[in-house]
């Protein structure tokens, strides 16, 4: 009698929401209760936001498996050595993943908001989904939480909202802020001086505010008039809300 290979494990793409705990859903905190490796990724060094915001909810008998990143913002994302670095490491962290999928464990891979929007699960994913099975569970988005935390209603009736990477040049800032009704402009960090600056250029900043930490403990959230310098952490954005048809 043959015998029968051993059953895959399944990937668990897990949304964690914008960083406050109690904003994970229901689904994504069974899987992280019973799921035997719990991956995530962290800047060498440090904890990592996305396992921190899972210390209530993960099994204490499951596995973890950090996937340290070798490089972060020390180098610009279009210099061939930053291009080069981050490929060998998603290859790494795919095979590391890829190993325990073998041999039929389940591995939860879990990502700050929603993993299939700016998050570092979809490098994994595309690298992944032809050999085992996935399965993706959605998050609150940073951009939802921080508009919540804000009370701010982004858009109205027929407004468009652009979601805007801070990493974009001045002058296209500037031109698709002038060009959208409501917009959010995320991974500020080194770039809010620029960020600022294209948007007093598309007649904005009156309806900017900026949040910092949304829905977490270090929240900060003002008016991007009345912040006095270009400091800002990564997990930091801009609302500019729209203005749009209402009763």
């Amino acid at each position: 009698m043959i015998a029968s290979a051993p059953a895959t494990g399944r990937l668990y793409g897990v949304g964690l929401g914008p960083g406050d705990p109690d904003l994970l859903t229901v689904k994504a905190t069974k899987i992280l209760g019973s799921a035997p490796v719990v991956a995530y990724f962290a800047k060498k060094g440090r904890r990592g936001q996305a396992r921190a915001i899972v210390d209530r909810w993960l099994c204490p008998a499951c596995l973890e498996l950090p996937l340290l990143y070798p490089i972060t913002t020390e180098k610009h994302f279009s210099d061939p050595v930053y291009v080069e670095t981050l490929r060998a490491f998603y290859e790494d962290a795919t095979q590391r993943i890829a190993d325990h999928l073998s041999a039929g464990r389940d591995v939860a891979l879990i990502c700050e908001g929603d993993p299939l929007f700016y998050g570092s699960f979809m490098h994994l994913y595309v690298r992944l989904k032809d050999r085992f099975a996935v399965e993706v569970i959605p998050g609150v988005t940073g951009m939802s939480g921080c508009w919540s935390a804000a009370k701010v209603p982004i858009t109205w009736g027929d407004d468009v909202l652009s979601v805007l990477p801070a990493t974009l040049g001045g002058e296209d800032l500037a031109q698709r802020l002038g060009a959208c009704d409501a917009a959010i402009i995320m991974k500020l960090g080194a770039n809010l001086g620029k960020v600022r600056a294209a948007i007093r250029e598309a007649g904005r900043e009156g309806a900017a505010i900026y949040v910092e930490h949304g829905t977490q403990e270090a929240e900060k959230i003002i008016r991007l008039e009345d912040k006095t310098d270009d400091l800002a952490p990564y997990f930091s954005m801009i609302l500019i809300p729209g203005q749009g048809r209402r009763p």
